[in-house]
């Protein structure tokens, strides 16, 4: 079947959402006279969402009773300066601007918050561009189940099988795969140390998003 749109997960797929997560994390803790610690501690973290964030930067199991105050203060500041450092990452805008020349539909599906999902697409001026914006708002459950896959199909009044979406997590690929989607792995994204996105069972991987120019050609040349 023809290829008729592409849909993305948001961080580490779309969006290099990392200094921000980092700036945060790096200050909370310069606030409580704690040094700076690698940035790669942080960012390793950040497909496991504020949780992990915040239990990486200050070495706290989420059980302690000082982790609650910690996780809810870092998610009150990203509320606040959640597009201050974030990006597309490189060749994302030449991507789109290829997908768009060929008049194909592009969206993002992903697990992050609406709170924090639509502030970002509107400051980066994504959102006017973007056919559908899911996020676990939307849905009962989120990636990897199927529904958020099935659910932007449906609003979008596609088949899964002509739609391709691009992730940078075990998640993204199993709620594509399950939903009847074709599927692009990345590994540019925030890709856990001791995870290979080449052992997802994706349909392609690719190193960097003009890659997945070449992959979009080949889809566009298949009945």
């Amino acid at each position: 079947m023809r290829l008729r749109a592409v849909l993305f997960d948001m961080d580490g797929t779309l969006l290099d959402s990392a200094p921000d997560f980092i700036a945060i994390c790096q200050a909370m803790r310069a606030e409580r006279g704690l040094p700076p610690i690698a940035d790669k501690l942080i960012r390793d973290q950040i497909s496991g969402g504020a949780r992990a964030m915040v239990a990486a930067s200050f070495a706290l199991d989420p059980q302690d009773a000082l982790f609650e105050p910690l996780r809810l203060e870092f998610l009150e500041r990203y509320q606040q300066h959640c597009a201050v450092l974030t990006r597309p990452f490189d060749g994302i805008e030449q991507l789109l601007a290829d997908i768009e020349r060929a008049r194909l539909i592009w969206g993002v599906v992903t697990n992050k918050p609406l709170r924090f999902a639509e502030p970002i697409m509107q400051q980066l001026g994504l959102a006017k561009r973007s056919a559908i914006l899911i996020c676990p708002d939307h849905v009962t459950r989120s990636k990897p189940d199927p529904e958020p896959m099935t659910l932007a199909c449906s609003r979008l009044d596609l088949e899964p099988a002509s739609v391709l979406f691009v992730g940078d997590d075990l998640r993204d690929i199993e709620s594509g795969r399950a939903a009847g989607t074709r599927t692009a792995a990345v590994t540019y994204g925030y890709i856990h140390p001791e995870d290979n996105p080449r052992n997802w069972g994706a349909d392609v991987v690719v190193d960097h998003p003009q890659e997945l120019r070449a992959v979009l050609d080949r889809a566009l040349c298949s009945c």
